[in-house]
């Protein structure tokens, strides 16, 4: 069970899903400088978590399943399954309308091994999640977002400590609901907005002040993007960066 002080989120990855050298939308919690709980496993992100950490995650959230966010699944089949010993003891918390999507995505390819004897979800411990779930003694909540396709996409809050948009556009309702103890808030945003993304004109017109100060954007197009982003006040993340966090469930103390 966690009961540490020190808890941070760190950045694996912070770039879109065309933007290799930033890195896929990946970030882990951590708890005591350990990695706690990772948000999504894509192929460039996966890659810098082994290289900071040395070993594969140890608990995943999976927000949605477009590539640059499930595309390192296959190396963590590889990775648990051929160890006895790790085999299936891998948390992977889905939100429930996400869990068919996912299969199809990574788990269904015929005959996963090729001599046979192997499902892909044996080397995992699948947990389908609704609107909470538990996770080391902390339970931590789950909302929809707007990306892409209704019901495909979640966030993820760590109440009194973090918020985590995943891939999507502005949320104000979401946000009031589930960003309301100060948590720091890391947002999806690019310079520019589309259909399934945030862009910088989105969040300053959708969001107050207040809120904005806390977020930290992601996801966005090019380093020269990101200084872009900054120009406009705002505080990005960059790959590698760790943020300090509160530690879930205590509360910002008031402002004399």
């Amino acid at each position: 069970m966690a009961g540490g002080d020190d808890w941070a989120l760190r950045f694996q990855g912070v770039g879109n899903a065309s933007a290799v050298a930033l890195g896929s939308p990946m970030a882990t919690i951590e708890c005591d400088g350990a990695p706690w709980l990772t948000i999504d496993c894509g192929a460039e992100g996966l890659t810098a978590y082994l290289d900071h950490y040395g070993e594969a995650p140890r608990a995943l959230f999976v927000t949605h399943v477009h590539l640059d966010h499930v595309a390192g699944f296959e190396r963590l089949f590889v990775d648990r399954y051929f160890d006895p010993a790790r085999r299936g003891r891998l948390p992977i918390y889905v939100p429930a309308p996400v869990v068919p999507l996912l299969h199809k995505r990574v788990g269904d390819y015929p005959n996963v091994l090729a001599e046979g004897g192997a499902n892909f979800w044996d080397a995992f411990h699948l947990i389908p999640v609704g609107d909470a779930f538990w996770h080391d003694g902390v339970r931590l909540e789950v909302f929809p977002v707007r990306h892409h396709w209704p019901e495909t996409a979640y966030g993820l809050r760590m109440p009194g400590s973090l918020v985590w948009s995943g891939d999507t556009r502005p949320i104000p309702e979401m946000l009031a609901r589930f960003a309301d103890r100060d948590e720091l808030i890391a947002h999806d945003c690019g310079l520019h907005g589309n259909p399934s993304h945030s862009g910088i004109e989105d969040l300053q017109r959708e969001y107050p002040r207040e809120l904005l100060a806390r977020c930290v954007l992601y996801h966005y197009a090019s380093e020269a993007d990101g200084a872009a982003l900054e120009a406009r006040g705002q505080r990005i993340a960059r790959p590698g960066a760790r943020f300090a966090l509160r530690p879930p469930g205590v509360a910002q103390a008031p402002v004399a």
